[in-house]
């Protein structure tokens, strides 16, 4: 654990402000859900909680099954970390942070499609909970086949999230 030095007091109904810093830093925003933990030696936990980590051996076979298929590569993340990866090397991608601009493609809760990568947020009732990116192979666009795989693999994930 990392001691950040701020102090917070709790109030007459229980609450405590994680502040603004430490919320950026992690992403957290007004609405997320936050898990509960607490240590052996009197620690309390926040875990920012991750409904697609739940899915996880879902996710990992959506992921190798599309990029089995499509012969492209197949990325699944959280709204922090990438959680299932097909036809990348593994060890450069999962349970790492996604970046900046991915973030704000899930945020925006909208296809975002170039000649780079199809990206699908994951929506479970309307909020962002993750994404599917698929890749081309250099120099190609990807069709529409590959899109809708993408869009079927987040609309999957979603519905299994709802169940």
């Amino acid at each position: 654990m990392k001691a950040t030095g701020i102090v917070r007091r709790i109030d007459d109904l229980g609450r405590v402000v994680v502040p603004k810093e430490i919320r950026k830093i992690l992403r957290i925003r007004e609405g997320d859900p936050l898990e509960i933990y607490t240590g052996t030696t009197g620690e309390v936990i926040l875990k920012k909680y991750s409904p697609i980590s739940e899915l996880g051996q879902i996710a990992e076979g959506f992921a190798e099954s599309a990029a089995s298929v499509l012969g492209l590569p197949v990325l699944v993340s959280d709204t922090d970390r990438f959680v299932a990866v097909s036809g990348l090397k593994q060890k450069d991608y999962i349970n790492k942070a996604i970046d900046e601009d991915l973030d704000d493609i899930i945020q925006k809760k909208s296809k975002y499609e170039t000649n780079t990568k199809v990206v699908i947020p994951i929506l479970s009732n309307g909020d962002p909970i993750g994404s599917v990116t698929i890749l081309p192979p250099e120099g190609k666009v990807l069709s529409d086949l590959e899109i809708k795989t993408a869009e079927l693999g987040a609309g999957f994930l979603a519905k299994q999230m709802e169940n």
